[in-house]
């Protein structure tokens, strides 16, 4: 098997209200529902970020960070996406007995204007798998950013840029989302980090819009570090 699932978990959570400068809390996901992953990230891991091939050297390059890295090395990450993708995502059909799902993809924390095409590579990635894959509709442009929000993984840094930190209904201020009425949705994103709450927001935005129902598939999954 080269899925991994587990229950994420809804209820009230605690976060940094960047609006107020004061710690809060919320509910961002009001309901428990199936996540899988394919494999742990870790961070900090430098050797791993730049072995070709790892969840850390994909996510990383397809991020694109800065807009620099060259076109051969995304090209390659871009390929080593689509082979985990071409059979995680359909063992996630099977295992879950579901006939069909409408992927979508939580958006990047800025406007997706702001991007170039070659920062925006794990979408089309995404959306060029499962033009071949049955039973997977194309919803990659079902949520769509249209105001920046903090960028959480450089924010400790002083990178994160403009925007709030993840809020509860940040998606829903942030993004435009359509076409979710009544669909199952499988919803993707490259990382899952428990506590930032950037992913159950989104999966609460969609259940919110109307959707059936939400799995919820990463890449990678950050892997705690021990104390």
């Amino acid at each position: 098997m080269s899925i991994h699932p587990y229950k994420m978990n809804g209820g009230v959570s605690p976060y940094m209200d960047s609006r107020t400068g004061k710690p809060s809390s919320g509910t961002f996901l009001n309901k428990q529902i199936l996540a899988v992953y394919h494999g742990f990230y870790y961070a900090g891991d430098q050797e791993k970020r730049e072995r070709t091939g790892t969840i850390e050297n994909i996510i990383t390059t397809l991020k694109n960070q800065f807009g620099n890295t060259c076109r051969p090395t995304l090209d390659q990450a871009c390929e080593n996406l689509k082979q985990i993708l071409s059979k995680d995502l359909p063992e996630i059909l099977e295992k879950t007995g579901k006939r069909e799902l409408m992927v979508c993809v939580v958006p990047r924390s800025k406007a997706e204007n702001t991007y170039s095409s070659s920062q925006l590579l794990f979408k089309k990635t995404i959306k060029d798998c499962i033009t071949n894959l049955n039973g997977l509709l194309d919803g990659t442009e079902c949520i769509v950013r249209y105001t920046d929000t903090r960028t959480t993984h450089m924010d400790k840094s002083g990178y994160g840029g403009n925007g709030d930190l993840p809020y509860p209904g940040i998606t829903k201020n942030t993004c435009r989302i359509s076409n979710v009425m009544d669909k199952e949705i499988l919803l993707i994103d490259d990382l899952y980090t428990e506590g930032v709450n950037i992913d159950e927001d989104a999966i609460q935005a969609l259940l919110e819009n109307g959707a059936q129902s939400v799995i919820f598939y990463s890449l990678g999954k950050t892997m705690k570090r021990r104390a």
